[in-house]
Parts: structure tokens; C-alpha cells; sequence
């Protein structure tokens, strides 16, 4: 029982997650590509800093210490959901923690010490060009890792529910 709460709790941080990061690259990095560079500038510092709150460190942790709990658990038991749930977590801890953490967090921390008030329309510009490319690119190798992390925790859940449904029958 223990397990499958583990388990479902993973899967739902993982599937928050994944939303969180694939909405905003259908809808968030596009409108603010519309902005002026130092409406862009600005609003990237404002959500850099209101994102580090408690409910998004709670989702964003989440995965990253339950799955491989969750691949622990299921070791021995089921090979294939194990195996499933090794690399969940193999994409959930290199491509979505390792990717924030190394490439988009830095990025983040120099935007957040640049100012604005302070800069020409050539320095904005050359803030901008060097924030937005490499961030987005980040952004999307860890928004498909997500997605295919959450994939391979279904694919493991639905083995799971296999095997049950084998073991009643």
C-alpha cells in the first residue's frame, strides 16, 4: 500500500510539473517574446523570483526523491517497473533537475543581479539575446525530459496494474 502511494504521489508532482513546463512553453515564452526587451528583462526577473516559493519546491523536489524510492521498492518485484521507474528517474534527475539546476538556475542568477534602470537599449539588447536563446533551449531539453519522464511513470503504473490484474486472475 505504502508503495502505491509513493507511486501515485510521484506521478502526480511528476504530471504538475510537466504541465508547469510544458505550459509555459506553449503560452508564457511566446507572449514574452512579444515584449519589449526591457519588458522582457523585467518580467523574466519577476517570475525568476516568484517561482521560488513553497508549493513549486514541493513539486519540483517531489520527483526527484520519490521515484528513485519508488524504483527501489519495485526492485525485485517487477523487473519491467523497475526498470521503468530507473529511468523515470534517470530523466527526471539529469533532465529536468540537472538541466535547471546547471543551465537554467545560472542563467536566472545573472539575469537577476543585471539592472535594468541602469542599462542603454544596447546593453538590454545584448542581455536579452544572451538570456532568452540559451534559457528557451534549456527550457525545452528539460520540458521533453519531464514529458518523458511522466511517460515512462505511466507505462510503469499501467505494468503495475497488468500485473495485478494477472495476479487476481
Amino acid at each position: 500500500m505504502a508503495q502505491n502511494v509513493l507511486l501515485f504521489t510521484a506521478a502526480f508532482l511528476s504530471a504538475l510539473i510537466s504541465g508547469l513546463l510544458f505550459a509555459y512553453s506553449c503560452s508564457v515564452n511566446p507572449g514574452l517574446h512579444r515584449l519589449s526587451d526591457t519588458a522582457y528583462l523585467s518580467a523574466m526577473q519577476e517570475i525568476n523570483r516568484a517561482i521560488l516559493n513553497p508549493a513549486f519546491f514541493l513539486c519540483f523536489l517531489g520527483p526527484a526523491i520519490l521515484l528513485p524510492f519508488s524504483a527501489w521498492f519495485h526492485f525485485g518485484q517487477n523487473e519491467r517497473i523497475f526498470w521503468y521507474l530507473c529511468g523515470a528517474s534517470l530523466f527526471y534527475l539529469a533532465g529536468v533537475m540537472g538541466v535547471t539546476m546547471f543551465g537554467n538556475v545560472p542563467l536566472n542568477q545573472a539575469l537577476d543581479t543585471f539592472r535594468l534602470a541602469e542599462s542603454s537599449p544596447a546593453e538590454l539588447a545584448a542581455q536579452r539575446s544572451a538570456f532568452e536563446g540559451p534559457w528557451n533551449s534549456l527550457h525545452f531539453i528539460r520540458t521533453i525530459a519531464s514529458l518523458v519522464s511522466l511517460i515512462l511513470i505511466l507505462l510503469g503504473i499501467f505494468a503495475k496494474k497488468s500485473v495485478t490484474l494477472q495476479t487476481i486472475q
